[in-house]
């Protein structure tokens, strides 16, 4: 019994959770009626049950009591993601329509190159005669210019067209999933707005913790600018101290990624945790006598609930200010302190503010993390003793980054299809250098150390370079790797399997991770077996730009305008190459005769593998072409003067292609020609509908915002 009391909120928070992830996504209103009629039949039925406690001897029968209890809270987490759900509300602002949005602005926006980004609570929907009471959430983007002439902050309160549109799942394969990724915030729905498009209702009506907070943080952010010179070393102390994206170099992210310590630009738990043993020993002395212990804790609750809002509360700051406050206060009044129990309750009451956290990469990665330095850290640490003290302390850490790394291998895998060889040794590097910069950082923004400024940037860009050189040694890390959601299951129970072993030297788990580890490794090399036997055309759909993947077994001809560098390869094109396990890459242009890979290119045609596609551009806009050829395929680029009835008759042809390159314009009409001909269609030009179909209503409803 006292056992389970240790561990009351991890046995809440496991149904609780559960009934999150099974009713994620619902938003049948008829479903929400029925769930909640059963919730409140269960709860009815536990309280009649406790009355009757003594009277029936319920008590002989205790697991039917503990059963019905587990389903309560496992009907109640599912109830509370149904609720959370936005769409399935009646009043969600998409269900309505109108001319304007009412929005207010709910968390600090974030520039980045010629976009403004900011999410916003929608309050109403209107036009000219009535207005609408609504809920949901909305992405917004404005373009720079806008950014210049008008000044955005958290809670303010704009009116702004309603041209909104859903959010589109991705087009290309193993492209970023931007609309789960989204959902997960319970977003839906996006707007890109020009000038003069913002009409400014209110400012400051946001929740006054939060705007304190933000502001509090701006100040901060402003004097580092100020101080430091090297904008890499102020991006990196704005990330690192105070939890501000930044914008970083691709290069510095990039070095950080590839080492595993991308976390280290996360203000999490490992940044709080350094805080709070700072605050702990400079209030060590306060131990002496009880009430001075708790004038103690109440210090350092303040000053740790003051780092939180320095830093925007985010909810990785969050959970840790949640665990460090429990523990503080339990170890202050000699309570039993029992870790799983209180990471469990930082859960708990983090699930209870927002139940779609549960899917945050972010969120998962951070809980697994610490639960493996609970869980793990003190069982690895034991395998080694060192007399020597020094010896001692390195083997801890290694300790803590293996813990750490063992626990969040499989989602890290799954999630970024990298695995960083040389994580023990990057994180050593970097462990003495990020508690130093927490301590500097920290200290030229509280007691305003400006002579601090320079051994911190030094420190810094010294972090930076060493990290780099980590992740340029030969085999720093393991790329594209990729694993579906049965890998991810197979290697997940693997790892436990294994621990588990390990931690108790059972001879059982033992075996079973190894059957598995076999079941694993079959399911990769049959994956490897159906990519060496892969012929296939992969088309992208891209902006401006055109893509098409030849490939044959483990080679790939990409034939594009892009360079491997270009963000729109890297994030486009690149992850799906490397979900087909593409290990040889070649990229050629359509404007070269190339023989390459059994791939010929010559004369505007292109071969492959018995298949003949025609490239059509606007030098063939004066040209008619001749004895009616027989393509495959006829690939329409850079917008070519022509009809397609006119090409019919000059061309046998099976498919049309229409790229990135043709305009929006020649686009729409290629397609609506084809199809009343009859003519199959692959449009690879990624489609952006509302620039087309709301110009007008743009335009109509600018007019009326000025207007007002």
């Amino acid at each position: 019994m006292t056992y389970r009391a240790e561990l009351i909120f991890v046995l809440i928070l496991v149904p609780f959770s559960a009934g999150i992830l099974i009713c994620y996504g619902l938003n049948s209103t008829e479903l929400y009626f029925v769930w909640s009629f059963i919730t409140t039949t269960a709860f009815l039925s536990i309280f009649i049950i406790r009355y009757l406690y003594r009277s029936v001897k319920v008590y002989h029968h205790k697991y039917i009591f503990g059963l019905l209890l587990y389903l309560l809270l496992f009907l109640l987490g599912g109830l509370h993601s149904i609720h959370f759900y936005s769409p399935g509300k009646i009043n969600y602002f998409a269900n309505t329509s109108g001319r304007f949005l009412k929005i207010k602005v709910d968390n600090e926006p974030e520039q980045s190159h010629r976009l403004l980004r900011f999410t916003a609570s929608v309050l109403e929907v209107s036009d000219e005669h009535k207005k609408y009471q609504s809920a949901g959430r909305l992405l917004v983007a404005l373009q720079a210019d806008t950014v210049k002439k008008t000044a955005i902050s958290y809670g303010d309160i704009f009116l702004i067209p309603a041209i909104y549109t859903e959010v589109t799942s991705p087009v290309n394969p193993g492209e970023f999933d931007f609309r789960s990724w989204l959902a997960q915030k319970n977003i839906y729905h996006q707007i890109f707005l020009r000038k003069n498009q913002l009409l400014n209702l209110s400012q400051n009506k946001g929740n006054p913790v939060i705007s304190f907070s933000l502001k509090l943080r701006q100040r901060q952010i402003a004097y580092y600018r100020k101080l430091l010179k090297d904008n890499e070393a102020f991006a990196v102390a704005s990330t690192l101290i105070l939890g501000y994206r930044a914008d970083l170099s691709p290069e510095t992210l990039a070095a950080y990624s590839r080492t595993g310590t991308i976390h280290a630009l996360s203000v999490s738990g490992m940044h709080v945790g350094i805080i709070y043993m700072v605050i702990e020993w400079a209030l060590s002395y306060l131990n002496r006598k009880k009430s001075w212990r708790i004038i103690k804790v109440f210090l350092v609750l303040v000053l740790i609930w003051f780092y939180t809002l320095l830093t925007g509360c985010s909810a990785s700051v969050l959970r840790s200010a949640i665990m460090l406050s429990v523990f503080a206060t339990a170890k202050t009044f000699r309570r039993n302190t029992n870790s799983y129990n209180i990471l469990a309750f930082s859960a708990f009451c983090l699930l209870l503010y927002d139940p779609f956290l549960i899917w945050d990469v972010g969120f998962q990665l951070s809980f697994l993390a610490v639960f493996g330095l609970i869980y793990l850290q003190p069982v690895i640490n034991s395998w080694f003793f060192f007399k020597s003290t020094w010896l001692s302390r390195l083997w801890s850490m290694i300790s803590i980054s293996l813990a750490a790394q063992m626990t969040t291998f499989p989602l890290s895998i799954y999630y970024f299809h990298q695995f960083p060889v040389y994580f023990i040794t990057s994180n050593l590097f970097i462990t003495l250098p990020i508690a130093i910069l927490m301590y500097l950082g920290i200290g030229i923004l509280l007691i305003r150390l400006d002579w601090l400024v320079i051994p911190f940037e030094a420190l810094i860009l010294f972090t930076n370079r060493g990290l780099t050189f980590i992740s340029h040694l030969p085999y720093s890390s393991l790329s594209g790797i990729w694993i579906n959601k049965t890998e991810l299951i197979i290697l997940s129970v693997w790892m436990i399997l294994l621990t588990t072993g390990l931690i108790h030297r059972h001879k059982t788990f033992f075996l079973s991770s190894f059957i598995l580890l076999i079941g694993l490794q079959c399911c990769l090399v049959y994956d490897q077996i159906l990519s060496k036997k892969q012929q296939r055309i992969l088309l992208f759909q891209l902006s401006n730009n055109y893509a098409a993947a030849f490939i044959s077994a483990d080679t790939a001809v990409v034939v594009t305008n892009l360079a491997t560098t270009d963000k729109a390869f890297t994030y486009s094109v690149q992850p799906a190459l490397d979900q087909l396990n593409v290990s040889s890459l070649s990229c050629i242009s359509l404007k070269k005769d190339t023989l390459l890979h059994g791939l010929e290119i010559r004369n505007h045609q292109l071969v492959w593998k018995k298949m003949n596609i025609l490239v059509l551009d606007p030098s063939f806009d004066q040209l008619k072409i001749l004895n009616r050829p027989t393509f495959d395929v006829i690939w329409l680029r850079e917008s070519p003067a022509l009809k397609i009835t006119d090409l019919q008759q000059q061309v046998n042809f099976k498919i049309l292609w229409i790229d990135g390159t043709d305009s929006h314009y020649r686009s729409k009409k290629y397609e609506d020609e084809a199809r009343r001909l009859d003519i199959p269609i692959h449009s690879l030009r990624r489609q952006a509908p509302q620039r087309s179909t709301i110009a007008k209503k743009t335009k109509a409803v600018t007019k009326l915002v000025r207007q007002l």
